[in-house]
């Protein structure tokens, strides 16, 4: 369809899809066709009595996701069955939005970030870091610093425990 050519060209001039990306059969799809596909959620009780979400055909869903770079025309719902599907993969999710619809993926995502200036309330209240800036780069930029703080609590503790294993010998000694 149009929109799968549309979404495919710009996805191209982004640098989001190479070419031989482009030509994979699931590479890029429409949130309707992506839905239809993989069967939608369905509800499953688990032997200690919990529901919890799956996707209808896991399987499908599987095979897509190895090739998806691009959803066009995603509902809300769409990007639920999305989180959900990669979720229950064992993927690590991150989803970043501004609407109150995209409040349901921002909430069953791993980490979710919402928009400061231009979200809503609801939107922010699902997410766990709210980019005050708007800026998508900020979210580089907090990974970087996370990371950073990350290795320099490591460093901190290894050095703490070297000296305290050195000086506990010297006591005993």
């Amino acid at each position: 369809s149009d929109n799968k050519d549309t979404a495919r060209a710009i996805s191209r001039q982004a640098g989001i899809l190479t070419e031989e990306e482009a030509e994979m059969e699931y590479s890029v799809m429409e949130g309707k066709e992506f839905r239809e596909a993989v069967g939608g959620l369905k509800d499953v009780t688990r032997e200690d009595g919990t529901i919890i979400e799956k996707v209808a055909n896991e399987e499908k869903f599987v095979e897509i996701i190895s090739q998806l770079k691009v959803l066009a025309r995603s509902s809300p719902q769409d990007k639920y069955l999305l989180v959900t599907g990669l979720k229950n993969q064992g993927s690590v999710v991150a989803v970043t939005g501004d609407g109150t619809n995209d409040a349901p993926a921002l909430k069953k995502a791993d980490i979710g970030f919402s928009m400061g200036i231009t979200g809503t309330e609801v939107a922010k209240e699902a997410s766990d870091i709210i980019l005050l800036d708007d800026n998508f780069t900020t979210i580089i930029n907090a990974i970087m610093w996370g990371r950073n703080i990350y290795a320099s609590v490591r460093k901190f503790l290894q050095f703490q425990l070297t000296v305290n294993v050195v000086a506990m010998f010297i006591a005993f000694t």
